[in-house]
């Protein structure tokens, strides 16, 4: 089996029984799986022959391994019986074996190497620390490297998404040829935990040849599920010249952005890659990531203020509104270039939503059906910071409520507006035909029971718009159509944002009618 063909993509399968395994095995094969490892570690057996059956019965290419979790581990395997299982997955042809670097790894693939077999041996080795260099990375490759190998596999505990910028590096230098012994060294690659995904979905840009994804739609750390690899991401597609984007955010698990922009991507033939990024310091972030490649972000919670710092240039609506939620790398100087359209497509959506209710019949009025109207947020952060500005624009009267006041009074003296306290908002409603919107997270999946008004409050209100997107329906939505106010989903605020981003993304290609129709089939 070669290096340099398509690429695999792999599933690790920790069963207690052959029939298990074989049954993930089908499994896998189905949501797109190429290759499996078969933790041998996790499987009861009583004699050596339930494993030959095991490879026998094999419907995939497999990487026969004893690592796995310890709450699998079902057994403690002797170095004796260990290496037994292994010689006879080679002479039984199985295409990978994998051996520990700690172990004693130079003598034991030599001697499986006498055997006369196409079985790749993967030496493995886990680096359970944050403090690592590209440095120690490539004299760890080189050490492992000497061991005669045909493969060398990383697994690395990452603390933060800037650790895995020297993986990628790695990546790309194995496929180039390294070190001393000056050759190509096939690298498979994996930073452990949420903050080390993109170390599997953009892998390919730097010559991975396999990665890995999470069986049957489960949640692992680092892992995006088998079938989004070739669904969503599609990163068989990749190249060197793919173009990567993203949504910089924390928590980030929730954003449907990959599943919009990646299909808008492939629908017009952009070369490009959209994945979550799950930032803890966004400046930390922008720094270690200033290659031309990284070339648009969306900004999410609870970046926006803080990204307009980042930026080298700012656009005026974005610097007024102190909130930036779209960054554009310019590729004739790299320079950071800070753009808001959340403000638009929140005040727009409200706009229609409303227009459409009175049933105006194509007539444009001069003033929008905002202007004079109470307009009561909820949040003061970057999206509420848009809403705030985009209403005033428009003539409303803003009031602010915020559980941290001095935020919301802030927010309010830039707006002209009022600003109260978080505990006044279920009794506030000096008048009727009010605009309720909601720009904290309250509501957001997985506290989809919270809402930030009791439903008794809705009643002031003739239209409420709530920014959660997930679930599509929050409760505060459900709520405010029992009581009979007109309700705009996050979810139009959020085609009508991505559309404004996809634009900047491709220098104004975006596929209106088709980006709608994904997140309405979709989400």
């Amino acid at each position: 089996m070669g290096f340099k063909g398509d690429l695999l993509v792999c599933t690790s399968l920790e069963c207690e029984t052959r029939e298990e395994m074989l049954t993930s095995m089908e499994l896998a094969k189905k949501e797109g799986a190429d290759i499996v490892e078969l933790c041998v570690g996790s499987l009861s057996f009583s004699h050596i022959s339930e494993v030959e059956h095991l490879f026998n019965q094999r419907n995939l290419p497999s990487i026969v391994s004893f690592g796995c979790t310890k709450q699998r581990r079902r057994h403690s395997v002797t170095e004796t019986a260990w290496l037994q299982i292994l010689k006879r997955a080679v002479a039984m042809g199985v295409e990978f074996v994998e051996i520990n670097h700690e172990v004693r790894a130079w003598e034991i693939i030599n001697e499986l190497k006498r055997q006369l077999s196409n079985t790749k041996v993967i030496i493995s080795n886990y680096v359970n620390t944050g403090n690592f260099t590209t440095e120690k990375l490539g004299d760890l490759i080189v050490e492992m490297q000497s061991t005669n190998a045909d493969v060398i596999k990383l697994v690395i505990n990452v603390d933060y998404i800037t650790d895995v910028a020297p993986i990628f590096h790695m990546l790309a230098h194995c496929q180039l040829g390294m070190g001393v012994i000056g050759m190509q060294v096939p690298l498979i690659a994996r930073a452990v935990g949420e903050r080390g995904l993109i170390s599997q979905l953009l892998g390919p840009k730097y010559g991975a040849f396999i990665v890995s994804g999470s069986l049957n739609g489960k949640s692992e750390p680092g892992l995006p599920p088998l079938v989004s690899i070739k669904q969503i991401y599609k990163l068989h597609y990749m190249d060197s010249d793919t173009k990567i984007f993203g949504v910089v955010s924390n928590p980030v698990a929730h954003s449907k952005g990959p599943l919009l922009h990646n299909s808008a991507f492939r629908h017009t033939g952009y070369n490009g890659i959209y994945v979550p990024l799950l930032v803890d310091d966004i400046n930390e972030f922008f720094r270690v990531y200033s290659a031309n490649d990284f070339a648009g972000f969306s900004v999410g919670i609870p970046h926006k203020e803080n990204a307009v710092s980042c930026c080298d240039e700012v656009d005026p609506l974005a610097l007024s509104i102190g909130a930036v939620n779209t960054i554009i790398r310019r590729p004739t100087d790299g320079l950071l270039i800070g753009y808001n359209t959340d403000c638009e497509a929140c005040i727009t959506a409200i706009e229609d939503a409303l227009t459409e209710h009175y049933n105006v019949n194509g007539h444009q009025s001069k003033a929008s059906p905002i202007a004079g109207r109470l307009f009561v947020l909820i949040g003061a952060g970057g999206a509420g910071r848009a809403m705030a500005f985009g209403a005033k624009s428009r003539g409303a009267r803003v009031v602010i409520f915020n559980r941290n006041f001095v935020r919301a009074k802030a927010l309010a003296e830039a707006v002209s507006g009022e600003a109260l306290p978080y505990e006044c908002l279920n009794e506030f409603g000096p008048e009727k035909g009010m605009i309720l919107a909601n720009s904290s997270a309250v509501g957001m999946e997985p506290n989809t029971d919270q809402t930030p008004v009791c439903k008794a409050a809705l009643k002031s209100y003739e239209l409420v718009f709530d920014a959660v997107y997930t679930p599509r329906k929050t409760r505060l939505m459900q709520e405010a159509a029992e009581v009979g106010s007109i309700v705009v989903s996050g979810v139009e605020m959020f085609i009508r944002q991505a559309l404004g981003q996809f634009k900047l993304f491709t220098d104004g290609l975006a596929p209106e009618e088709f980006m709608r129709k994904v997140v309405l089939e979709q989400f």
